[in-house]
């Protein structure tokens, strides 16, 4: 059976006939309209045939030149023409039928004598005056014809303009006798009804008319006050059992929190796992509670910790074989469930039954889908699990896993933070002391070449070259130690920059001053680390290029973090900046990436220079970079290596 139609179906159907009928009789208006226009223009052009006929005769009689008169009659034909084919560009047609074809042929025929004797000359001079007259009389009798037939198109004209008002007249009752039965009629019905329910008569209904939408509303409505009728008959109950409910909802809530927090305060797996065995042995009411940590193989299960298991039990279960017993006998799909104690002869459970217990609850515990252990608890009497104490016990399962894993994953990050650090400080050291060891390496073999060659001169340059380069590694190792002591500050960088200009000046003598305005959120720990960085190394350049007397860090607060070095030195060309002995400005950019940001160099010979490190809105430090503290800024000193022969 098909579907009844929807409202809007309906709707669309009515408006759909109607628009249908107004464009046909709109259609139709119009073309009567071009007819009549076209017939109009078709009078006029016919009509203009008598006055060329008379034109005709009169230039014929008073002997005009051949040509006049030829021209005349070619101005007959076109209108003919004009008339037979029409011009739509006008518009200009003949609303041709049986009587005006025969009519038009009439006056052909007759033009076609007329025109021989025109185009005569004299010989139409003879030529009697009712021959004239009759042509005249069967161009009338065409011109009459065709207005004969625009006064009946006048007349379905007006015919059709009333159709069509009564068509205006008859929609407008149809589609206002539609909105009513289908709109407002089940509109005033839903409206009475839900005054009713909103005065406590939950018995009321709507009737129900049809199937369209408002009846689904209606159908809907009467639903809904069955279910109120019903929920309002036994509100007291509904209300009894759903205040127990969220009772009960709460109390699992407030033990999952309880333990959660525990957990996530727990400083090592005793204290945790002992911890926890305490707390959930209180919250599901158990007589003991052991927690089983499996091996990698699931093969034998150690006891972590208990709570009120008995001491003896203990001993003989602290490591317990898989399938030795009810505990420790989980399948890769178990699934929290509770195990009867049946038999004081049953070896599996023998040491249980001889203390009293009846029922054990084993509860898997597993990390990503993995078997890790197993809770049990265990009770001396009857005990019998639903869906939200099952769903609490897998969620303290979860999360002693996870708490676990977290201490196993804290101590594998101290290790790695450990050996990190270690790669770090032996990474810069190859950098800049190895470098330069191996570059003085090299003077001193210059230097041995030289005394055996006996080049004095080259002797004094090699040693001012050890000379200049222990000084360097000198240096070096200070700013190392410098960069070692440096701390950041999660509040505000201002302290860590003052901390570093400060032993900038100390080191290297300079007058220093540190510029700060605007306001904006405070950076991160890693994220002030990566910029400490930065800085040191643009200061570490103007301490071994600049040859500067001042230098100035300013920093502007906001969005958009910005700081800038700048140094009254010497200056340099900045097309040479990638340079292999720019190996400095190379260090910068790399450890501006880290964070997103951007460093833009700004200097020219004998103007100084501005190093610009501007942070992206939300910097943030990639993943493993940085996170145990500052690591040791790259030296410049490598510079040397482009400068070894």
């Amino acid at each position: 059976m098909t579907s009844p139609p929807s409202l809007s179906t309906k709707l669309m159907r009515i408006g759909a006939g109607l628009l249908v009928v107004a464009l046909a009789s709109i259609g139709l208006t119009l073309w009567l309209t071009w007819q009549l226009d076209g017939g109009a223009a078709a009078v006029n052009e016919a009509g203009r045939l008598r006055m060329q006929t008379w034109r005709l005769h009169s230039a014929v009689q008073a002997q005009l030149p051949p040509a006049d008169v030829a021209a005349l009659v070619g101005q007959f034909d076109e209108s003919l023409a004009l008339l037979r084919s029409g011009d739509p560009g006008r518009p200009l047609s003949v609303p041709w039928d049986d009587t005006l074809s025969r009519e038009f042929a009439a006056v052909e025929s007759l033009w076609q004598v007329q025109r021989a004797r025109w185009l005569q000359g004299d010989a139409a001079l003879e030529a009697p005056q009712q021959d004239v007259g009759e042509f005249v009389e069967a161009i009338d009798r065409f011109v009459r014809t065709i207005e004969k037939e625009i006064a009946g198109l006048t007349a379905i004209l007006n015919l059709f303009q009333y159709l069509m008002m009564a068509l205006a007249i008859g929609g407008a009752v149809v589609m206002l006798y539609s909105g009513y039965r289908f709109v407002i009629s089940p509109l005033v019905s839903m409206r009475q009804g839900q005054k009713q329910l909103e005065a406590g008569e939950f018995s009321v209904r709507v009737a129900v008319n049809s199937h369209d939408e408002f009846g689904q509303v209606a159908a809907g409505f009467n639903r809904m006050a069955a279910t109120l009728q019903s929920m309002y008959e036994g509100l007291e109950s509904q209300v009894e059992r759903k205040t127990r409910r969220i009772e009960a909802q709460r109390a699992r809530l407030e033990a999952l929190y309880e333990v959660s927090a525990f957990l996530a305060g727990a400083n090592n797996i005793e204290e945790l796992s002992r911890g926890f065995s305490q707390r959930v042995r209180r919250i599901m009411k158990a007589d003991a509670v052991a927690v089983r940590w499996s091996d990698e193989a699931n093969q034998r299960y150690l006891m972590l910790a208990s709570d009120c298991f008995p001491q003896e039990m203990q001993e003989e279960e602290r490591s317990l074989l898989a399938g030795a017993c009810a505990c420790g006998n989980l399948q890769p799909d178990a699934r929290t469930r509770v195990i009867p104690i049946q038999s004081h002869d049953a070896a599996p459970v023998r040491h249980c039954a001889k203390v009293g217990y009846q029922n054990v609850v084993s509860v898997p515990v597993r990390l990503q889908q993995r078997l890790i252990g197993e809770i049990d608890l265990f009770f001396r009497g009857e005990i019998a699990l639903n869906a939200d104490e099952t769903e609490l016990l897998d969620a303290l399962a979860s999360h002693l896993a996870s708490a676990l894993e977290g201490l196993r994953a804290a101590a594998l990050e101290r290790e790695a933070a450990v050996g990190e650090e270690r790669a770090l400080i032996a990474r810069e050291l190859h950098d800049s002391i190895a470098q330069s060891l191996a570059f003085l390496k090299i003077q001193v073999q210059l230097l041995r070449s030289a005394v055996q060659k006996e080049q004095a001169e080259k002797v004094q340059a090699t040693l001012d070259e050890l000379d200049t380069g222990l000084r360097e590694s000198i240096n070096d190792v200070r700013e190392l130690l410098v960069h070692f002591r440096t701390r950041t500050n999660t509040d505000d960088i201002e302290a860590a920059l003052q901390e570093t200009l400060h032993k900038f000046q100390h080191q290297t003598g300079l007058p220093t001053r540190l510029e700060m305005e605007g306001q904006g959120l405070p950076l991160p720990p890693d994220v002030q680390v990566q910029v400490l960085h930065v800085l040191q190394e643009a200061l570490s350049n103007v301490r071994k290029h600049a040859q500067a007397s001042h230098v100035s860090l300013e920093v502007v607060k906001g969005a958009r973090w910005r700081f800038t070095v700048r140094d009254n030195g010497t200056g340099f060309d900045v097309t040479h900046a990638h340079d292999q002995t720019h190996v400095g400005m190379k260090i910068m950019r790399e450890r501006a990436e880290r964070i997103g940001a951007q460093v833009k160099v700004v200097s020219s010979p004998e103007h100084g220079t501005a190093v610009t490190l501007t942070l992206p809105p939300y910097p943030v430090t990639a993943s493993g970079v940085d996170t145990v503290g500052l690591d040791l800024p790259a030296s410049p000193f490598t510079e040397h290596r482009a400068m070894i022969p």
